[in-house]
């Protein structure tokens, strides 16, 4: 059946980033549909963000693209515009390539929800704000060296 019990699938707040970058994403609360759903040309992630989480450093990537649909609560997109609140029914698009680093950083009392869309990254991510690069394969720091 095609329709998705959210519930039966693991929610995790585990993230890949180096100990020193983790807590502000230590409120942020992802389930990974597409493996568990079967999708494969893409991927589709359901996040909540508890109050004062993020949903990210703030990145960009080379090769990915990255869409995010709000699904309920408020929060703001940071970007290299500035800050743009975000509330249910809004969407934001990520070109890959095009250098603005963003992330969603949850301001408010509650939680919020959003999908994100996209794949897993293949290429390099770049983090404008701290001393971290994705290569494809690892985190490093921007002068080469590893965690």
């Amino acid at each position: 059946m095609p329709k998705i019990d959210l519930a039966a699938i693991e929610q995790t707040n585990r993230t890949g980033y180096p100990a020193e970058f983790a807590e502000a994403v230590a409120g942020r609360w992802v389930r990974k549909l597409g493996p568990a759903t079967g999708l494969s040309e893409f991927g589709v992630s359901h996040v909540v963000l508890n109050p004062g989480a993020a949903s990210s450093q703030r990145h960009w990537h080379e090769e990915e693209d990255e869409f995010v649909v709000m699904l309920s609560g408020e929060a703001v997109l940071v970007d290299d515009s500035g800050r743009t609140p975000m509330r249910a029914g809004d969407m934001a698009s990520f070109p890959r390539g095009d250098g603005n680093g963003h992330h969603l950083v949850n301001e408010s009392g509650e939680d919020c929800v959003f999908l994100a869309v996209g794949r897993v990254p293949q290429g390099r991510a770049h983090y404008p704000d701290i001393d971290l690069i994705w290569s494809g394969e690892a985190y490093h720091r921007k002068d080469g060296s590893r965690f």
